[in-house]
This record gives C-alpha cells, structure tokens and sequence, in this order.
C-alpha cells in the first residue's frame, strides 16, 4: 500500500465549520448554514484495512457533505474506477458509498484491491482514505500424521498447534472430544501461538484427545485439528516396558522422578527483542518447564512496570503493558524460579510509531483579502514525512493559486480571493502507516444578516445583568452598533458592555433600562439591523421569614412566608423540610402564606425552607423546628418574647421623631434590649433598615431623621432565647424636602484621551438627596490661569467628559449635589490633569562609563518636564550587544530593557559580557507610553578571564610521553595570550610530586610530553590567559606504560614525595557587617610570618596590609563597610612575591541586630567561667615547664605537625571581580559548612560566635586570640575527592562549636 495514501477528516459541516481558524466566526444557524458555499467534506468512510466477508455484498462507505451537494468517484489500485462498466457495482444514490453485489454471483476475490473516494464540486475535492479490500479466509487443516506422545512422569512437553494461515488469524483454543475445555494451570497452559505446554506432566495428563481448534470469526466457522495422544509412564512402569521392549545392551534402569530446576521452553535462548507500535497492547511471554513447578517474576532492568497498566496474564506467564508509549521501550526480564533454582530471559523492547497528530489541519473561513495559514504537525518513529495535496493532487503539480506559499507543514494564504476555495490535504507517513486529513479553505463574500428572531423579548430583575443578543454574520466581519429607541443615539459608555459575538451586557439593569433597542450590522457589502425589547422587573423578596420554633410533641405550630413581588410575574411557594419534600401526612398544611403542622410527633424535628420561585429569580428562606417532650407536670417555659405592640409616633419635627411601644409577653425571659427598624416606603420599600436599640427597661426613643423619607417603624425585643416577631409598622411619617446635606465623594480628574478630561464621583445614596430631582453641578477651571469655572448640570449620573481640553494640564474640580429644592453646601475643590500624549523628547547627552568587563554605569540628562506631556514614571534603557570583539562573530539580536523609576539620571548594566561591543538609547516615560527614543550609544567592554578550555584529552601513553590535546575556552572573554599547563606526579599513596609549569602558545591545540617515567600517574592543571589573568581550570590524571618486560622498577623518590615552594591554600571567609574571619592552610618552611591584603573587589585602590600576630592561621579584619564585596588574599613575610590566589566575600547588609545580648545570658557567664578557669590551669602548667626549661605543649604540637606537603601555587593575577580556584575546584573539607559564597548568613545562628570575632575549637591566648592548638588529628592528605582530616578552619571551629 502506498505510503502517502490518505486519510480524511471525519468532521460534519456543523463541526468543521466549528473548527476553523481564522477571524471570521460562522454560527451554528441551520438556515444560514444551507445558504453559504462550501468546500466539500468527508462525513463517513470505511477502515483503511477493511476485511470483507466473501458471502456478503461488500458495501464501500463514502459519505461527504458541500455546498452545492459534491459528486463523487472512485480509483482503484490508483487508477479510474468506472462503476458504470461492472454489472456488479452499484453507487447509493446522493451518496458515494459503494455496493458491489456478491451473492448474485460476483466473487469477492475478484474485487481485492485499493480503493479510495474523491467528493467533488466547485470549490474543491476531498478525498478518502486508501480503503484495502481484502476477502477472509478460513482454510482446512492439511492432513498429518501425529505420532503418539510417550512422556515420563515429571518431563515437560509441548503440543504444536500450527493452525493454517486465514485472514484475520485466528482464535485457538484447546478442548476434548466432547468439546469441553481442557483445565489449565501454573503447570498447564496454551502459549500466544496456540501451543499448550506442559511444565512437567502428571499421571493425570494421559489421554488421547488433545484437540486444536481456530476459530475464524468473520466466516463463523472452527476448523479442528486431529486429536493429539499422550501416554504419561511412571517410573515402575516405565522401567518395566524398557526390560521388555529394548535389547540387552540398551536397557538402562529409569531414575525415580526428581525434581528440576527451571528451563525456559519459550523464548528460547538467554535474550530476544520485540518491536511494538505506540498505542498498541504490548504482550511479553515466558513458559518455563520444571519441577516443582516453576513461578514467573517480570521485572523492568532500570526502571518500574508502568502503574495502571501492567496486567498479568496466564498464570502470571503473560506480561500485558496496554496503551505502550516511546517511554516503555527497554528490557524486561522474565525470572522462573523454584526450590532448586531459576532461570531467566531478557527482552528488548523497541516501540516505535505510527504517525500521530500534533497539530491536525483545520478548515479556514476566510473573507477576499484576508490572509491566513494551513498548519499540519505529526510525529512518528521514525519521524513522518509531511506532503500537501489540493483537491487530491499533489501540490506540487496542482493548478498555481498566487496567494499560496507552501513552507514545510505549514502552508501561508496571502490576500485571498473566491477563486482560492479549495480543499488540501496533509498526508504524514512513515514506514509503520500514514495519517491524512483534509482542510477546506473557504473564501465567503457575504453581506450582513443577523440571525437573532426580530422584536425578541428579554426579561431581566433589576439589578441584574441584562444580555441582548445579536448575533450576525457576513464576509468581511461587520461591525455591530446599538442604539436605544427608534431615533436613539449610539450606545456608549462604561454602562454597557459589548461583546465580540454582538451581545450587549447592561451589568446593572434599572428600571428605566426598560425599551427597545436596535442592533445594526454594516460592512462593505451592505447594512442591515433588528430591533429586542427589554424589560426590566422588580425582584422577587420574602417580607416576612419563618422563624425558629420550640414546639411540645403534639402540640400545633406555624411557619409563616410572606413575600413582595413583580405584579407580573407569577410566584409559586414550595415547602421543604431538610432540603427534601415534606412528608405526605394530612398533618401538614399548607396555606398561601403559611405551613401549618398538626399533633407534632419527634419525627417532625427539622429545617423547614419556603422557597419562592418566579421565571426570573428564586428566593428562600429557612427555620428550625424544634421538638420537645411536654413536661408530665406543668413547668416553666422559657420562650423568645412577644412582638411589642401599639406603636405610637408623636412629637414630629423636621428632622427628629418620638417612638413609644408597649413590650409583649417576655415568656419567663426578662427582654434585654429593644431593636428599632425602619423601613423607606418612598425609596426602597419593603426593605427594613437597623436604625438603634435601646435597653430592655425603656418603651421610648427619639429618633433622628432625614429629609424627604417616608418613614415606617418596627420594634423586635430580645431576651436570651431569642429576638421576637417584629411588631406591626407604625403609621408612616413623610419628613419634609430639603436641601442636599453633603456632595458627592471621591471626586478625580483624570484624562482618558490627549483632548479630555474624564470628571468622576461617587453618586449620592437615594435618602441622601433629601429631596426629588437629585443633579450634580459639575464645575471646572484651568489651574494657574485667570480663566472663569465653567459648570454644567447632569442628571444623577457619575461620570462626566470635558473635551477640547489642552494636553496634560492641571484643573481645578468641583461637584456639588442639587434637588429640586437647592444646592447642597459649597463642595471643595480638588486637582485633575487632563489627558496625557507620549512625551515629545528623547533624553540628551547619554554617556557610558564601562566600570569593569561585566558591569556599566549610564548617565543622560533629563527632559524638560513639559516636554513629558504626563506624569513621569521614569527612564528606560535599552541596551543590546552588537558582536562579541574576540570572534567577529554576529548573532541574533536580543534587546534587554532596564527601568529606572522617577526622575533618575543614571543606572547601572549589569550582566554584561566581556570584550564585547555594545548599543543602548534612553526613553522617557509616562503613563501614555514611551518617548523617542536617544541616538543610539556605542560602548565597549574591556576584556576578563577565559572560561575554562573546553576539553581536555590525554591520548596515546607510552613508556615515557604522553600526547595532550584541549579545546579553546567557549567565552575567550578577550585575546588569549597563552595556556599554562602544570603537572605532578602521583605515587601509590595518592601523595603529589614535585609541580611543573609550561606555557604554551594561545594557538596550539596539542602536545607530546616526553621524558616521563614509566608507569606513573600523573595530574594535570591547564588554563587559558589573556592580558587581564588566568581563567578557570580543568585537571586530568592519565598513566604511562609499563615497561615491555612487564616489571615495575622502584619508584624514584618513593614515599612522601616532599614540597619545593611553600603553599597557602584554601583561604575561606566568613562575613558579617563590619567584619570578616579569614583563615587559611598553610605548607612550607616553620615560622613563618604572614599578613593579609584586602581592598574593595574593583577597586583599583592600593592593597591594604595587615600583619597576623604569631605564626596563626586566621585573622580577623574588622572596620568593613557593610553590604559591601571584598577581595583578600595572604602572604608570607620574607618569601618575595609569595601570596595565595584571590578570594572574594561580601559583608552581610547594615540592620538593626535582632540578637539578644549574650553577655547578660546565664550559658555565656557560665561559659566564660570555664574558659577563664582553663587559661588559669594552663598558664600555671605553662609557668612550671617554662621553669623546668620545657616547651609549650602547643609549641610542640605546632611543631609535630610541619606539614611536608607544601606545593608551589599561582601567583595572584590582579583580576578584577574573579579570582581561581588553586585547589582546583575540591569539594569541603570534612567539616566544613561554609556557604559557597564563602559568607555566614547571619540568620542560621542568632548567637553565633562570628559575631563576636570569635569562633574556633581551641584555647585562647592571654589576649583573648588563638593560640593555634588544633583540634583534629592532622593527617596526610589525600588526593582529589578524598576527605581531608586536616585541622578545621575559624569558621568550621565555630560550626562544630554550635
């Protein structure tokens, strides 16, 4: 079958027409969808492998949908079909689906072959998948003759089944003459080619009807194999046919049956590979034969089974890995194991892919002119080879479209046309199958139509969103307006929302949102538009809530539900009890305003829930019903209070009222307080407010009021059961008009366009307006010019937009609130600006000053701020690098931007990469946006250190040379002027030889080293240079050869291999703000005198000297700058030229100490008494051995532990900002927990003695310093990766010490 056969899309024209992928939306309209053209589309095919029963018709599905209706034909074996030539061959009418009629007569053989469906009309042709016909086939069993099978008892055996070859292959299974199964066990069972294999067999197994049946499904029929004999001897029969049936020579006695360990009957041999395909179930066999019998363990090598899909099957012989992935490759280990032993098999499994989508073509939807892409994405193992076709030719033999332009998977339409409808396909294929999809690209040119029904009807509760639908349709996409009323403006304004797909959302509805509004749909093709009304509804509220209920069992109670609603919505009630329906007893009753429950029982206790229920909106509200036992005598009920009664108003003012009320019943409860309620009949009625409460012991209150409120009050009393009923409202006291008490809040100017300025506030409340006819005067003015307030007055709105206005200018604002009555006081004024524009001038006079390789400072001057047009938010730098001046090399241009807030004039670039070549330009900026941006800036960086070579290799040893070769550093960093190589030696106990240098030239690649001794290892250090210092380096260890007589000679100097030059290594520090602990390790001659440099890391400040008391190794330099990155380095009094390498440490940042003082804490006194009590008994120790004429013991410690090991180490090389590594990048030292920025973090320890200068495990000197006694045994040391045992640092003393 041809690989690049093709499949179609099985998409409907509702789905594809879903699924395209341009700007322009067609709806789900039926209507609309039989108008508009269309490409074809394959709806329907038969299989690509499509197996056919050859007593049946064969029917060949071709179903596709277009616009006009496509026609179809067909190819077979890749040439013209013509059905109108073959008797046989019939086409369904309006239809491409195939039906060739066999059991008239044809012969399926007779039509195998490669078909494939072409749906055609006038914007295009779809084609199918290459459909394989193929007829089953179910073949006999040929004729053989099978000999019995003799077994001896405990033996295995296999019976073949070898069923004949049918298409599909099929299903064996083994059964007896009376077609009963054959039982099968962990000793027992049939393998995946249809074999039963018998681990070992038992006297049971003898029989003579062994049978094999394959079945073929899709001919419904089972061919049966000859039955199969097995004779099973046990060992004393088995001997006794031997004497009687062999001649004396060959008679041999059988051994009694013994056990076995495993052998693997299949697979055979010790490894074995298996490919299976992406998405396929994976089957892994093992049959063992044995005896006990043996057990199956799969395993993975290197990994898990996958969980959720690994399943065992056939006694656990089966390994099943469903749905397998690229990830599931490996090798899995079958393990058969009993008593006497196991034996095991290794499959390698390869899964490999068929192609699979990533990305599948889909339709495009395009309007003349438009552009847009065909995007076909697969992958596949091996990767698939991705082709285009059009209208089901290739590509590129297909009729030339101008606007097209195949690139890879991927094809681009530029400025399309009508006559640019067609259909592509994408074929991906490998050599495991193929994928094809078909995609149309339709070109519409289609006037507007909306398709929502014309004078639709919306509901809607205030308050609530209210959405109007719109929805159109036309090529090129229209534009959508609304207009409210038949001569209403356009709608604009934060009041409304619109959408994309034309909806109009009013977020809030009010009542006056009631009306008609009409939509209106243009483009160049024409307009069209349709009108909706809206109504807007009074929401649906309970007045009156059930409340809580303690009512005695038999007794009767009531739950009342009370509500207000639209006089034109229809509401229905529903009971519920604990969100259930009530219970159907004749006890419940349900009234119209009420649930009433007669002789309560236990069972009634419970939540009872009135639910209100309009075609709108739904509300609710809940009580609880609680039952009680009624007392065998009577008792004091304790209940919530009675409603007060007969409320009475009197002394009416303007602006005050007095309330009196008489208390209800307190039900054995003294009332505690009284809650009073108003409720605003005028502006929000049937709403009830909290207005006060007053003690339990008073019946009167007066009560402030508003102007212009209708007022109704209420009184609920509490005691500690409850809050009662409220009471019925008092009679309605209507308070005079008056003028508005206060303005509106949170007034601001702020323009929204260059031209304007966008005045807001926040309205008045409804009782805030003391009056009818609320307005706001709006009033504004030029700040800084003798200009008179212009005002306007608005209706009771919160926005207003002034325009013309001059560019970013400040205004004087105010808003003062009116009713029909009068103003409200003088409002005070705030400060606007009108809108902002993008600033007009670019910075000036930009200046670069390169600080080292990696870090530049800029400074420019700024712009007027007039010419800022806007509030200044800052400056941005954008900075890029141009090449890098070592390679000559160009590469992709990456822009980085900085922001530098407020009026700053300078900033620093960080990250920069040395000896590089650099362009910045500065930009103001505001709210609008960015300004112009500066001429662009040239600037440079200087060179750095090399990166480490890139490689290094040591090839080619013998007996006396070894050949080296690197690679030049990846980040050259400048020019480099040479590399240096060092070596040593390394004898059997790890210790280092003597150290030698080489340089050699920056454009070598390679060197022979000769006059080595033979069968040495040895280590080598290499690094490049360039004029600023040494870079990182890199160390190999390689071996030369032994001699040829294949003996050893002595090692030259064997033993301690004894330092030439003194060494100081491993310097570490420790930071805090204002000081730093720096120690060292130091190899060479005794008595040296040391000292410390240190200065501001890229600085180019003289080096600052401090000389270390004593032959310690640690100081402590105090008086540092917090925040601020140090380098350090030590030397060696009287050893010109003799310092370690660089170390870099930063002081922790200036802070306000969090630390306790631990000089009054009882631990540090203690402390400090058993130190001081320690220096007593050893000054006294020390006073006597001086007498005696003795040594310190430190003193002979110190002196016992000359170390030998010293080794020649790099001198400084003055880098700034860097600085190498002499140990050649080792790991800690045993002990050590130094932070690898070689700071402590003053939060892991509150109390630690860093702080205090302090900080090792040893004794103090009279000065409070270090004598230097060690703490640890000092070792020798050994090579590269071991742990060190030499004495710890300050710092690790310190970690030990916590």
């Amino acid at each position: 079958m041809m690989k690049k056969s093709i499949s179609a899309s099985k998409a409907s024209l509702v789905l594809f027409l879903c699924q395209m992928i341009s700007a322009l939306d067609v709806p789900l309209d039926s209507k609309l969808l039989e108008e508009l053209s269309q490409p074809p589309t394959i709806t329907q095919q038969s299989p690509k492998d499509y197996i056919v029963d050859p007593r049946e018709n064969i029917v060949i599905q071709c179903e596709a949908k277009g616009k006009p209706p496509p026609s179809f034909s067909w190819t077979r074996n890749g040439t013209h079909f013509d059905i109108d030539k073959d008797a046989q061959v019939t086409m369904k009418p309006n239809s491409g689906t195939l039906v060739i009629n066999i059991m008239n007569g044809g012969k399926a053989e007779a039509y195998e072959g490669v078909y494939q469906c072409t749906a055609r009309n006038e914007r295009g042709a779809a084609i199918s998948n290459n459909i394989v016909i193929r007829p089953s086939r179910s073949p006999l069993w040929t004729k053989e003759k099978l000999e019995p099978n003799h077994v001896r008892e405990g033996d295995s055996l296999v019976l073949h089944c070898r069923p004949p070859v049918g298409l599909p292959p099929p299903i064996i299974f083994w059964m007896d003459n009376a077609f009963q199964r054959l039982p099968q066990s962990e000793r027992v069972s049939q393998g995946l080619n249809g074999d039963l294999y018998f681990s070992n067999v038992q006297p049971e197994d003898t029989r003579e009807d062994y049978i094999c049946y394959a079945r073929f499904n899709h001919t419904q029929t089972i061919q049966q194999k000859q039955p199969i004999s097995v004779k099973v001897f046990s060992m004393d029969s088995l001997n006794d046919t031997i004497a009687a049936n062999l001649s004396d020579t060959d008679i041999y006695g059988a051994k009694p049956v013994t056990e076995r360990q495993p052998i693997l009957l299949t697979p055979t041999g010790s490894t074995s590979t298996k490919v299976e395909l992406r998405g396929n179930v994976l089957l892994l066999e093992c049959i063992a034969a044995g005896l006990p019998t043996p057990v199956i363990r799969w395993i993975k090598e290197g990994g898990e089974l996958p969980a959720n899909r690994t399943f065992f099957e056939n006694f656990k012989k089966t390994l099943k890995i469903i749905d397998v992935s690229e990830a599931d490759s490996g090798n899995y280990k079958c393990i058969a194991r009993n008593i006497l032993g196991s034996a095991h098999h290794v499959i390698s499994v390869t899964v490999k892919a068929a192609p699979y989508w990533i990305t599948a073509p889909r339709n495009l939807v395009l309007s003349p002119g438009e552009d847009g892409t065909l995007i076909c994405r697969a992958n596949g193992n091996p990767k698939p080879n991705i082709s285009w076709l059009a209208n089901g030719v290739p590509i590129a033999i297909a009729p030339e479209d101008p606007s097209r332009k195949v690139d890879g998977d991927t094809i681009i339409f530029s400025h399309v046309q009508e006559r640019s409808s067609a259909v592509y396909q994408c074929n991906a294929s490998n050599e495991y199958g193929y994928l094809l999809a078909n995609a149309f690209v339709n070109v519409l040119a289609e006037p507007p139509r909306i398709l929502t029904p014309a004078n639709k009807l919306y509901q809607v509760i205030a308050d609530s969103p209210a959405l109007l639908d719109c929805a159109y349709f036309g090529s090129p996409k229209p534009e959508i307006e609304w207009f409210k009323g038949v001569k209403g403006s356009i709608l604009r304004g934060d009041e409304y929302v619109f959408h994309d797909n034309g909806t109009l959302e009013i977020p809030v509805a009010q009542k006056d949102s009631t009306g008609t509004y009409t939509c209106v749909a243009r483009n160049e093709l024409g307009k069209i538009q349709n009108e909706v009304r809206l109504e807007v509804k009074d929401p649906t509220m309970i007045i009156k809530q059930p409340e809580y209920k303690v009512i005695q069992r038999y007794g009767q109670v009531s739950f009342e539900c009370i509500i207000k609603h639209d006089f034109t919505l229809l509401p229905t009630v529903i009971w519920l009890k604990d969100n259930d329906e009530l219970p159907d007893d004749e006890r419940f009753l349900v009234g119209k305003d009420n649930l009433t429950i007669m002789n309560v029982t236990d069972k009634d206790d419970g939540t009872y829930t009135c639910i209100v229920n309009t075609t709108l909106d739904s509300v609710s509200a809940s009580a609880v019903l609680t039952v009680v036992a009624a007392p065998p005598t009577p008792a004091i009920i304790y209940a919530r209070p009675n409603p007060p009664f007969d409320l009475e108003l009197t002394g009416q003012l303007e602006r005050s009222v007095e309330l009196s009320w008489i208390p209800g019943d307190e039900n054995n409860s003294p009332i505690t307080n009284f809650v009073i309620e108003y409720e605003d009949g005028l502006h929000e009625p049937g709403v009830w407010h909290y207005q006060t409460e007053v003690p339990g012991t008073q019946t009167t209150v007066q009560l402030k009021l508003s102007p212009y409120v209708n007022y109704s009050f209420r009184v609920i009393a509490v005691n500690e059961i409850g809050r009662s009923q409220p009471s019925e409202p008092s009679e309605q006291y209507l308070t005079k008009s008056a003028n508005p008490d206060e303005n509106p809040s949170n007034v601001q100017g702020i323009g929204s366009e260059p031209d304007n300025l966008v005045i807001t506030w926040e309205s008045l409340k409804g009782f805030q307006s003391n009056g009818p006819g609320l307005q706001y005067k709006v009033s504004w003015r030029q700040k800084d010019v003798d200009d008179e307030w212009t005002s306007v007055i608005v209706a009771n709105v919160s926005k207003y937009i002034v325009s013309g206005t001059p560019t970013f200018v400040p205004y004087e604002i105010k808003v003062q609130a009116l009713n029909d009555l009068g103003y409200a006081p003088e409002p005070s004024e705030v400060i606007g600006h009108s809108g902002e524009d993008l600033p007009m001038v670019a910075p000036g006079n930009v200046q670069v000053h390169v600080i080292n390789s990696t870090l530049a400072k800029v400074h420019w001057d700024p712009v007027p701020l007039k010419s800022v047009r806007g509030h200044l938010q800052g400056y941005k730098v954008y900075y890029w690098k141009v090449q890098s001046l070592s390679r000559r090399s160009r590469r992709h241009v990456e822009k980085k931007i900085l922001t530098f807030r407020g009026n700053k004039t300078f900033g620093m670039l960080p990250g920069l990469e040395p000896f590089s070549s650099y362009k910045l330009n500065v930009r103001v900026v505001n709210g609008k946006g960015e300004g112009p941006a500066s001429p662009d800036k040239v600037f440079k960086t200087p060179e750095g250190v090399p990166s480490s070579p890139s490689f290094l290799k040591i090839t080619n040893p013998t007996l006396d040379s070894l050949t080296l070769e690197w690679g030049s550093p990846t980040h050259p960093n400048g020019v480099l002027t040479s590399y240096i190589l060092k070596f040593q030696p390394i004898n059997n106990t790890h210790e280092l030889g003597p150290l030698v240098e080489i340089r050699i030239p920056a454009n070598e690649s390679s060197l022979i080293l000769k006059n080595l001794n033979y069968s040495t290892r040895y280590k080598f250090y290499f690094n490049a240079q360039t004029s600023v210092g040494s870079g990182s380096q890199i160390t190999e260890e390689a071996v030369t050869i032994m001699d040829e007589a294949g003996i050893l000679r002595p090692a030259v100097g064997a033993g301690k291999v004894q330092p030439l030059y003194p060494r100081i290594r491993n310097v570490t520090t420790a930071a805090a703000e204002t000081y730093a602990n720096i120690s060292w390790e130091y190899e060479g001659p005794d008595h040296a005198n040391f000292y410390v440099e240190y200065g501001v890391a890229g600085s180019k400040e003289d080096w600052k000297k401090e000389i270390v008391n004593g032959s310690r190794s640690f100081f402590v330099l105090k008086g540092l700058t917090p925040g601020t990155a140090y380098k350090v380095r030590v030397g060696a009094e009287g050893l010109s030229g003799f310092r370690s390498s660089e170390d870099v440490f930063e002081t922790g940042p200036a802070m306000a100490s969090r630390q306790v003082d631990i000089a009054t804490q009882g631990w540090f006194i203690g402390l400090m008494c058993a130190v001081a009590l320690l220096i007593l008994i050893l000054l006294i120790v020390c006073f006597i051995r001086r007498n005696k004429g003795g040594k310190y013991p430190v003193k002979e410690k110190e002196d016992a532990h000359a170390d030998p090991e010293i080794q020649p180490m790099k001198e400084d090389d003055g880098t700034f900002g860097e600085y190498s590594d002499a140990e050649d990048h080792k790991p800690l030292k045993k002990g050590s927990r130094t932070p690898s920025d070689r700071t402590v973090k003053k939060e892991d320890s509150d109390d630690s003695l860093v702080d205090y200068g302090e900080g090792v495990n040893g004794q103090f000197n009279e000065d409070g310093s270090f004598i230097g006694q060690y703490s640890g045994k000092k070792e020798k040391e050994p090579a590269e990766g071991n742990e060190s045992s030499e004495a710890p640092s300050p710092v690790n003393a310190m970690n030990s010490f916590v």
